[in-house]
């Protein structure tokens, strides 16, 4: 089911207007979830860092014993191609795919050959600035390599996500503030977190639990050449509850100030306001 609007679909070496079918049933996807996507955003006519993005797919392809084969170079020029049919102040979500419709002699893994390759480009606004959210915490954890591909940005991961959603959602809450396999704060269900305290900017060190996003690496050095002192280090829930201010960096929106964690609340502070000028200032200039 389609999240937007204005659906435009690259399969098969060309571009079609709508949501096109593309898998069969008997791939190997359809019943054993080996399928990877990257996400980039279209907004006033600029797509930040949709290089990396690109790039992170074809790694995240290899991870899941997938074969890419669209350069990161030629994925870019097509998402431009399809991104010519909207109009510049149309927001835009970038969807690569690729996923695997065969698999080997055992069936599991899958196969050399047979890996197909997508690109949906959905309008979806972006979130009102003032827009914020409550976390809650949940009993669900990140896993770890040794039982999932933590290194990839895999479909067969947000069943768990989304169960961390429901979890939180059920009790009033908008997102979930996850453990990693050791207790310690990793993320939030949907996207990277950050806290401030005393103001000094901390977010969870990647550990290989959850994927250390591309936008929050742009965050981080955008904050540090701004003379922001921003760690990464082990947090754990009892920091979340002492600080000062949260937000979640994610590509979907870029920056989302956390209005409060189960019975804290936090201000709707000025270093989310300012991550969120600086983010757009380098994507106008540099992005």
């Amino acid at each position: 089911m389609a999240t937007g609007k204005n659906i435009r679909t690259y399969f098969q070496g060309t571009w079609h207007d709508g949501d096109v079918m593309i898998m069969r049933g008997a791939d190997h996807a359809a019943w054993l979830g080996s399928s990877v996507f990257d996400g980039a955003r279209y907004v006033n006519g600029i797509a930040p860092d949709l290089y990396a993005h690109c790039a992170r797919i074809n790694r995240s392809a290899t991870a899941l014993m997938l074969t890419p084969f669209v350069s990161t170079e030629e994925m870019v020029q097509i998402v431009w191609e399809g991104l010519a049919a909207y109009p510049k102040e149309a927001a835009i979500y970038i969807r690569p795919m690729y996923w695997a419709t065969q698999g080997d002699a055992t069936a599991i893994v899958p196969g050399d050959e047979g890996t197909a390759f997508a690109i949906s480009l959905e309008e979806i606004p972006m979130a009102p600035e003032g827009a914020a959210t409550h976390l809650g915490r949940t009993r669900f954890r990140r896993p770890v390599l040794e039982s999932s591909v933590c290194n990839a940005k895999a479909g067969c991961l947000y069943p768990n996500n989304a169960r961390m959603l429901r979890d939180v959602q059920s009790r009033g809450f908008g997102n979930a503030l996850v453990a990693d396999a050791l207790g310690n704060v990793a993320e939030s269900a949907t996207a990277n977190v950050f806290m401030v305290k005393d103001g000094v900017v901390f977010t969870p060190i990647a550990n290989g639990t959850f994927l250390s996003g591309i936008t929050r690496a742009r965050h981080i050095k955008n904050m540090r050449a701004d003379g922001m002192e921003v760690h990464e280090a082990v947090l754990s829930f009892e920091d979340f509850e002492g600080a000062d201010e949260v937000f979640l960096s994610g590509n979907l929106q870029k920056v989302t100030p956390v209005s409060g964690f189960e019975d804290t609340s936090y201000q709707i502070g000025p270093v989310a306001r300012r991550v969120r000028e600086l983010y757009w200032d380098w994507a106008l200039t540099e992005g």
